[in-house]
């Protein structure tokens, strides 16, 4: 099975630089530095060193923008790669610019030096691969050539004559080109780019592209595994990068989340997201909390059980309908998932049989025997420094916490509701009843040990019987798998979403504000997108829509202060005002592909694939989401006077000729407070429930294809036949305020 990106071409591949583009199979790399007068070399561009902001990356790496600064100057770069030749170009400001620096050399893990012939006035350069001949030409002149290091060839040139240096790389017996015909097929590779990418606007301002830039330009190639990777950040992964590895690493929560995300970009990107943690399994389905080049896995442990959730969200989000979505997401990650959720219950019972968090001692490990070890591990499976965690002990027997915890339980039911969903769609019937069964009993379990009655909410429960102080927004994920009933859920969410809990302003802090345990320091306070995201899903999931809104905008303000501000979506988000968490110190990595997680919950309130259908609602402001990347084309909503969903067949670009939506088909045209849900399309029919807020609406709905003559159009119970015309909408009245009107268009 192919993912994408296919490990070919001319992409950003190497980890540790973002200046630059590597080319596989071969391994030759070539990148940009700058140089001052004194001979300083400016070559390691981190968040933390001159990486300012990351321009549009497509998957493919048929365009790549950057702009960095050092040495008094500011460095535009520009990529168009793909394929087997590379157009670059770099563009260098400032008083007295810096000198332009080409480097090529190969990525660590491929064997063999380059060999350079600097020929024709120092402008081409013949490069001798693996005994290929490749050619190298430049648009300037050449003011010095180094090739003293084996296998490494620097170019230098004067910034008044690189205004700007244009870089080709291709083939020994092509043509080299000039530098209007480089420009040309960068500046085209980046309007196709623009034209086909996520977007957002209004609302949303620019949070599109701090999604797709947060997993794209993560996306890298580890030699020594030969595979294509996503790891959630290379400035986490990367030692060169002031990281805490070799040269890459997987955690579970992490990558899960990272595919889930990837997941509207481009649903094979995110099958082979899923697959690379997938595949290290062990041979009792355990995931590890970590996989690496130099620190290799921790089989002690796992991470959180949100494997299910995640792969059914994004198989939901790749189409309107079974019909279209992506079956591939389920069928290559349904088996591993349901040994992973088996594998809980088989190894971490803890106190009163529920789930806690643990480490089980690994044979020829002497830190296994040091029980402050363990229990370091057991947070390392869980949320690390959380205050919820202060007080644990290892316990021997069970080789978990001595905490049963709130949070991995709630996880692990819906986790159960999930991989039984999967299952049943793929026609496993027997073992989706089998989960629900589970599930059903779990929840029994947990409302019997874990409601607090006297405080009126969720409590992780020490072994000894009594119940925790510590509150976090791990207490609402319960609501994720339908464990409270109904009095229980509006006591917990009135109890928790005070403002001096974990509501306020920016809401869902790692730990509750009146913790004793609570700070600004990484998990114990600060915002972070997985645990935000679960929170208000399991919100939704529980029908509180106004107050997962309410936590949504903050969190969008967040969100966008950071991408707008420094081109960050971070690991962590401050939870104090005016807080700067970019020191290193300060334990919150620049680009993490999990913040995203804080705009797909904003993507969400316009339009959420949920197990019932899509939901589609106005924000109650003007707000535009393009270019969701579906089974049947791209999706766009728009938020206007009215809401409009539209569908495009034609990779969605903004020139498409056409009517006012760029050249789609219309689905819904829908008044301001009108909520679609349960919408679903196939090819034959659509349905959904339309409910009208606050006074009488209507909606327009499209048919579904096949109907071009006729309809059967049923509202409620009510049925009639229609004549239809090519993009009619058929319009349906909602003449009752709150109550919800059930429509079906069949084709007759």
């Amino acid at each position: 099975m192919g993912y994408r990106p296919q490990p070919a071409g001319w992409n950003t591949w190497d980890v540790q630089y973002h200046t630059g583009s590597a080319h596989l199979p071969s391994g030759v790399r070539l990148r940009f530095a700058l140089a001052g007068a004194d001979g300083t070399v400016a070559d390691t561009f981190t968040w933390r060193h001159g990486l300012e902001r990351l321009g549009h990356h497509t998957v493919d790496g048929r365009y790549a923008q950057v702009r960095v600064a050092a040495l008094d100057t500011t460095l535009d770069l520009q990529f168009a790669g793909g394929g087997d030749v590379l157009d670059a170009v770099a563009s260098a400001a400032g008083d007295t610019p810096a000198d332009l620096v080409v480097i090529v050399d190969r990525m660590p893990g491929f064997d063999g030096a380059l060999t350079f012939d600097v020929a024709d006035g120092r402008r081409v350069v013949r490069i001798l691969v693996a005994g290929q001949p490749w050619r190298l030409a430049v648009t300037a002149p050449v003011t010095s050539v180094d090739t003293s290091d084996d296998g490494v060839l620097r170019l230098t040139f004067a910034a008044a004559d690189a205004d700007p240096l244009c870089v080709h790389v291709g083939q020994a017996d092509e043509e080299p080109l000039t530098a209007p015909a480089i420009m040309q097929h960068v500046a085209s590779a980046r309007g196709d780019a623009v034209a086909t990418r996520m977007r957002t606007g209004g609302w949303l301002g620019n949070a599109g592209d701090a999604y797709t830039r947060s997993v794209t330009w993560n996306t890298i190639y580890a030699p020594d595994i030969d595979r294509v990777l996503t790891p959630t950040s290379r400035d986490f992964v990367c030692a060169e990068r002031e990281g805490f590895y070799g040269r890459w690493a997987l955690h579970v929560w992490d990558t899960f989340f990272t595919g889930l995300v990837a997941g509207w970009i481009d649903s094979s990107y995110a099958l082979g997201i899923f697959r690379q943690i997938l595949d290290q399994a062990d041979e009792r389905g355990m995931l590890p909390n970590r996989v690496s080049d130099e620190r290799g896995r921790t089989d002690d442990r796992s991470q959180s059980p949100v494997g299910g959730i995640t792969v059914l969200k994004a198989y939901l989000g790749s189409g309107l309908s079974d019909e279209t979505r992506d079956r591939q997401l389920l069928e290559g990650c349904y088996d591993d998932l349901l040994r992973w959720h088996r594998w809980w219950p088989s190894a971490r019972r803890g106190p009163f049989g529920l789930l806690a968090w643990g480490s089980d001692p690994i044979e020829g490990d002497p830190d296994s025997q040091n029980l402050e070890i363990l229990i370091d591990r057991t947070k390392r499976e869980g949320l690390d420094d959380s205050p919820m965690y202060d007080e644990v002990t290892w316990d021997p027997q069970t080789h978990t916490q001595n905490l049963a915890d709130v949070g991995l339980n709630g996880l692990h039911v819906a986790d159960a509701e999930a991989v039984a969903a999967i299952a049943e769609l793929l026609g496993d019937a027997s073992t989706a009843q089998e989960l629900r069964t589970q599930a059903e009993s779990a929840r029994a379990e947990i409302n019997r040990l874990l409601w607090d009655a006297e405080h009126g909410e969720y409590r992780n429960r020490w072994a000894g019987g009594e119940f925790s102080e510590h509150i976090a927004p791990t207490m609402l994920y319960p609501l994720l798998g339908d464990v409270p009933d109904a009095e229980q859920a509006r006591s917990l969410v009135d109890h928790l979403l005070s403002p001096d809990v974990l509501g306020g302003k920016p809401p869902l802090p790692s730990v509750a504000r009146n913790d004793s345990g609570f700070n600004t320091r990484y998990w114990r306070g600060r915002v972070w997108a997985p645990m935000a995201y679960l929170a208000v899903e399991g919100l939704r999931r529980g029908g509180f829509e106004r107050e997962a809104r309410e936590a949504v905008e903050s969190l969008l303000e967040l969100f966008l202060d950071e991408w707008d501000r420094h081109s960050h979506v971070r690991e962590n988000y401050p939870i104090q005002p005016g807080e700067d968490v970019r020191p290193l110190a300060a334990r919150s990595d620049g680009l993490m592909s999990w913040g995203s997680l804080l705009a797909l919950l904003a993507f969400q309130e316009i339009a959420d694939p949920r197990p019932e259908g899509w939901r589609f609602a106005h924000p109650g402001t003007p707000a535009e989401l393009a270019g969701i990347v579906l089974g049947e084309g791209r999706l766009t909503v728009r938020a206007e006077e009215r809401l409009t969903v539209a569908l495009h067949d034609d990779a969605g670009r903004d020139d498409a000729p056409g009517d006012d939506i760029g050249g789609a088909t219309t689905l819904l045209d829908t008044d301001p407070h009108v909520v679609v849900t349960a919408y679903q399309r196939t090819t034959s029919r659509v349905v959904g429930v339309a409910t009208a807020h606050g006074s009488p609406g209507r909606v327009l709905v499209a048919p579904p294809p096949e109907a071009t003559e006729t309809v059967q159009v049923t509202i409620d119970s009510t049925s009639v036949v229609r004549s239809v015309r090519r993009a009619q909408l058929v319009e349906i009245d909602l003449p009752s305020a709150g109550t919800p009107t059930a429509f079906r268009l069949v084709t007759p």
